[in-house]
């Protein structure tokens, strides 16, 4: 079977994306949007190993998780998103969005210390994006924290 892992991962990831920007998901959508996500995930980890795919991923999994509510998945996922970004070869804009993805995270797990100090180690990565249009991107998700 030849199967393009990177365009599904790319295909999948952006599908994704089409539910967290819907206000009125059903929980039909919500399954979707889990599975996507986690299809996504996978399918990069078969792409590629690059620690930039990994933590992308794993972000959007924790994202996907705090917009659920659950807040135990969404800590993990956050943390991997961590983890990769501190393995190198990650853009400067990626390890702000695993602090704001730690922040999201906490809130939603009730853990408000820990959110309080992951948005400010945001918002001091963030700070340091070198590209202005990745630094209004990371901005505009800061300011929903």
């Amino acid at each position: 079977m030849d199967v393009d892992h990177r365009r599904l991962g790319v295909d999948l990831f952006n599908h994704t994306w089409t539910f967290l920007e819907r206000d009125d998901r059903t929980p039909d959508d919500d399954d979707a949007m889990l599975n996507a996500a986690h299809a996504s995930r996978w399918h990069w980890s078969q792409a590629s190993q690059e620690a930039k795919h990994q933590a992308r991923g794993e972000w959007q999994l924790a994202r996907v998780y705090a917009v659920l509510g659950r807040g135990e998945p969404a800590v993990y996922h956050a943390r991997r998103c961590i983890d990769w970004c501190g393995r190198g070869g990650v853009e400067d804009w990626d390890v702000a969005f695993a602090h704001e993805a730690l922040a999201r995270a906490y809130r939603v797990a009730g853990d408000l210390e820990d959110a309080e100090r992951h948005k400010r180690l945001a918002r001091e990565a963030g700070d340091a994006i070198a590209d202005p249009d990745d630094r209004e991107h990371f901005d505009a998700d800061w300011a929903t924290l």
